[in-house]
């Protein structure tokens, strides 16, 4: 083949393969996962709804892997009535791998950083936040959803029942693409 044919295909290549290289970081991006964990009163955990961050982010190629969830410090508080001490717990890998993922959405930086600061105000809110009834591990995930534009209303017959709690905002969000979790 002639170099005057020839050369327009090696040039092509050549942008083809560095646009590919300029790309990448556009790939980069932090996931969040939606989740609920069965548990079990009998064997010590309670049913809980918690969310997963990973993947990295684009600005600063900085990885991500954490998880959030919002309860009672002391489980003998949070059966009371009224507000209890209240953490932010992270999960170990063993229960996320045994818990239910419903949806995941995918960030920007500036999402990210916002439901990042989110689950910093629950976690620093002043005195007793958790409330059984008000503030749970429920409604802490409902609002960072809700962050997203994601309908996430919470029923009070769900209040307690974050798998049948994370099915019900499924249906109601047909864009996020999921089915629901048996």
């Amino acid at each position: 083949m002639p170099l005057r044919q020839s050369l327009p295909r090696v040039v092509a290549m050549l942008l083809a393969t560095l646009a590919g290289l300029t790309a990448t970081p556009a790939l980069a991006a932090v996931t969040v996962h939606f989740h609920s964990l069965n548990g079990s009163v009998l064997f010590g955990r309670y049913p809980h709804a918690f969310v997963v961050f990973e993947g990295t982010l684009e600005a600063t190629g900085q990885r991500v892997a954490e998880s959030f969830g919002f309860s009672a410090k002391y489980t003998s508080q949070a059966m009371t009535n009224g507000p209890a001490e209240h953490e932010i717990i992270a999960e170990d890998a063993d229960t996320i791998a045994d818990a239910n993922r419903h949806f995941s959405v995918r960030l920007t930086d500036d999402q990210y950083r916002d439901l990042r600061a989110e689950v910093e105000r629950w976690r620093n809110y002043p005195g007793r936040y958790y409330d059984l009834d008000e503030r749970n591990c429920i409604h802490f995930v409902a609002r960072l959803a809700q962050m997203l534009d994601i309908r996430a209303d919470v029923p009070d017959n769900m209040l307690r029942r974050p798998k049948k709690w994370l099915n019900y905002v499924t249906r109601n969000n047909p864009q996020l693409g999921a089915s629901e979790v048996d």
